[in-house]
């Protein structure tokens, strides 16, 4: 290890729910402790320790959602992430252990491996007063939820009025999230570093309410024109706001990038098509 990969500062954070990730927690510290100044571990998502400890990255042991979270809750203070998985699909959190293990310092060192991605900032305004804040590092979903009837919501782009689309609710994604709810609701795929939002409407009761990229300094209003008892602002999967109707929720791009650590020995393509199968031809046989 050069002198260099020494000096960089890690702290490592593991995933308690995650059956593997103790083991591998456990493994990974006592690798990194003669390669690395390692300044903290926990199983838990306290940031705190990681970014007062200074670390010039922080290893995540655990799947997708436990690096989506990670990223949430370091705000401001975003520090490269690599992601160990242990979970289930693994796109986000690209490395396996021993895939680490062979490109520890190249992943510690090579700040060219960095990929900056969007942050969405999302609020929400109860009566006209600001009711929730939070970050989305993929998506900010408003679902119809119970008891499950069409609703209608009004979208604004840069205070001008874009549309009233009534369905089962609206997608606001980055393109970091594009391959999350937004692939499964027919909305497009994009590369993870382009500068863009997606919005892809919810089983729209149109048939020219069409997934739209904007620019990423948009600010894209929402009002809840007419919802339902059960309609639900969903931020990644992970944090729900309940919302009625003439509520308003603003999405705006985040002051701080979510920074993202490659995997050195893939391709920028390599997830989308061994995880997602993109692209590849049916089997005749």
């Amino acid at each position: 290890m050069s002198d260099s990969g020494k000096s960089r500062r890690v702290y490592l954070l593991g995933n308690a729910d995650k059956r593997d990730a103790g083991p591998a927690m456990d493994e990974l510290r006592s690798f990194a402790a003669t390669r690395c100044q390692v300044v903290g571990a926990s199983m838990n998502r306290d940031v705190r320790p990681a970014i007062a400890g200074k670390a010039d990255r922080i290893i995540v042991v655990g799947g997708d959602g436990t690096l989506i979270g990670v990223a949430r809750a370091l705000g401001a203070d975003q520090i490269p992430l690599i992601g160990v998985n242990v979970g289930k699909l693994g796109f986000l959190a690209e490395f396996s252990l021993g895939e680490l293990k062979q490109s520890f310092e190249q992943a510690l060192c090579d700040d060219g491996l960095i990929s900056r991605r969007i942050v969405l900032h999302v609020q929400v305004e109860h009566n006209g007063g600001v009711g929730q804040t939070s970050l989305a590092i993929n998506d900010c979903v408003i679902q119809a939820g119970p008891p499950f009837r069409l609703i209608q919501l009004g979208v604004s782009i840069d205070g001008e009025k874009l549309t009233d689309v009534g369905g089962d609710g609206l997608i606001v994604c980055t393109p970091s999230g594009s391959t999350a709810h937004n692939l499964s609701a027919g909305g497009p795929i994009m590369q993870s570093d382009v500068d863009a939002i997606i919005l892809t409407p919810l089983n729209p009761h149109s048939l020219t309410h069409k997934p739209l990229a904007v620019e990423h300094s948009s600010v894209i209003e929402i009002l809840a024109l007419s919802v339902n008892t059960g309609t639900t602002v969903i931020i990644d999967g992970q944090v729900s706001y309940p919302i009625g109707p003439g509520d308003r929720v603003t999405v705006r791009r985040y002051s701080s990038d979510f920074l993202l650590v490659r995997n050195p020995q893939y391709g920028r393509w390599h997830k989308l098509v061994t995880k997602l199968h993109w692209g590849q031809s049916p089997s005749y046989e």
